[in-house]
């Protein structure tokens, strides 16, 4: 049950209310945004509440427990800080979100409604949907290290200790051709071997794109041409001269560490757990 401020209780309780929905999202990178259903802009605790911005939200459900709640929040494309290269990219993924009830005439008049993230996002033309979950979703994520054949900490990390930044482990480079927004031809890493790259981290630092890092999906040589597939498409188009920088990957498994990186010591996984060949494994005579 909400617990409402005096004033905006006593506000409901008058019959004649003056209400709107505000939005808050906050992404990743720390970029902040409002919207409001309302027919002018708002301001409250330091966030601009753009209106006008096509945004609509289904009912709201609250359920007793730990299952997630979920409501979905729907809006054309029309505000300029909204755009679709930026939701193709990803920037929305997992932004907190924060759904208010506000007396437009007195923004001091408000209630937090909900509180949640963005999950899957559907895009159609010009229009959005986006999922927003309950914060009870986390719960549901694995916690803390699982009991498996692979490596669980990231590459360079202090649990790793792999050092990425020397030259020995990290490329420069730029675009030559793309012929995607997630695929290109590229220069200046064509003395790696084909692959050295894949599961790695590139970073862009110039054009559109400039600071998104994506996971590299696939990273082939051929002739002396390399080629970079990413998992990710790219925020805006890439261009010819498009300068990046990609850490090299790892497919977390111990013969990797070993040979690739000489780091076998810090393995986190664990490569000599029984698997299901003991399970149909049978006595043999004369067998260990």
């Amino acid at each position: 049950m909400k617990s409402l401020p005096p004033a905006l209780a006593a506000h409901l309780a008058g019959g004649a209310t003056t209400l709107c929905w505000c939005w808050r999202l906050v992404r990743r990178d720390g970029a902040t945004m409002g919207f409001t259903d309302h027919d002018r802009d708002l301001e409250f605790d330091g966030t601009a509440f753009e209106a006008a911005a096509g945004f609509e939200a289904s009912e709201i459900r609250d359920t007793v427990g730990l299952a997630v709640d979920n409501l979905e929040v729907t809006s054309a494309l029309s505000s300029e800080r909204l755009t679709e290269a930026h939701l193709a990219a990803g920037l929305y993924d997992d932004a907190r979100v924060e759904i208010f009830r506000v007396n437009w005439r007195d923004t001091a008049q408000r209630v937090l409604m909900r509180a949640g993230s963005i999950g899957e996002v559907r895009r159609a033309g010009t229009t959005f949907a986006a999922e927003v979950r309950g914060l009870s979703h986390y719960l549901q994520q694995t916690k803390g290290r699982l009991y498996q054949y692979g490596c669980d900490a990231d590459l360079g990390d202090a649990r790793c200790g792999v050092d990425t930044g020397g030259a020995a482990f990290r490329g420069t480079g730029t675009v030559v051709a793309a012929s995607s927004d997630r695929r290109f031809t590229a220069a200046g890493i064509e003395g790696f071997a084909a692959d050295f790259f894949t599961r790695g981290l590139l970073r862009f630092t110039s054009g559109d794109a400039a600071g998104q890092a994506i996971e590299v999906k696939a990273h082939t040589a051929s002739g002396g041409v390399a080629t970079i597939e990413l998992w990710q498409p790219a925020r805006g188009p890439l261009v010819a001269g498009q300068a990046f920088e990609v850490t090299a990957g790892c497919d977390k498994h111990i013969e990797t560490c070993a040979g690739k990186f000489g780091n076998s010591v810090n393995f986190r996984g664990f490569p000599h757990m029984p698997g299901n060949d003991i399970l149909v494994r049978v006595a043999r005579s004369g067998g260990a």
